[in-house]
């Protein structure tokens, strides 16, 4: 069966929202492909090849039922050992988040670990991360997009329970635009 966006209002925010959220990956750990859900066939889509030498460090995709400020739903980062696949559904653990602008506009990235996983159990706070993925992280957003003549401004990162009030925002926009649709 398809990839089909629309099922994502059919799958729940999490299991234990807000530390344990689903997520749908989208692009797996390891690749160049930037990969999104076309909202209109259902396909996720190619969407480009980044133009520099970077790969995702972890797989990246989203939080169903949320909306970011950017109008899309809220973007995360996967630390796993091996890739997924796109259209994977995840359960993950938020241990904290990236803050950025892109274009000038802000842009949240959610940092969470599989919630199953026994090696990552002890992940439970920004702290318990290895600070040199931090950095790794940091830097392919800083400048995954300078080759297409794109600034990132990096703005830290927060902490697991500021990830969270994001993450309850998110899906606090979600259910309003959702119910003005009515």
């Amino acid at each position: 069966m398809l990839f089909d966006p629309r099922r994502l209002v059919h799958v729940s925010p999490g299991t234990d929202v807000p530390g344990v959220v689903n997520c749908i990956i989208e692009i797996p750990k390891g690749k160049r492909n930037k990969y999104e859900v076309d909202k209109k066939t259902g396909f996720i889509k190619l969407d480009r090849y980044l133009y520099s030498a970077s790969h995702y460090p972890g797989d990246y995709g989203l939080i169903p039922q949320t909306l970011a400020d950017d109008a899309d739903p809220l973007d995360i980062l996967v630390m796993v050992n091996e890739p997924t696949f796109s259209g994977c559904l995840i359960e993950a653990r938020i241990v904290g988040g990236f803050k950025m602008l892109d274009r000038g506009a802000g842009d949240y990235k959610v940092l969470a670990v599989p919630h199953s996983d026994p090696l990552f159990a002890e992940f439970q706070e920004l702290d318990d991360v290895p600070k040199h993925f931090l950095r790794e992280v940091e830097h392919f957003f800083v400048s995954y997009k300078q080759l297409e003549g794109v600034t990132i401004e990096p703005q830290g990162w927060d902490q697991r329970e500021k990830t969270i009030e994001v993450v309850r925002q998110s899906i606090r926009n979600f259910t309003e635009a959702r119910i003005g649709k009515r």
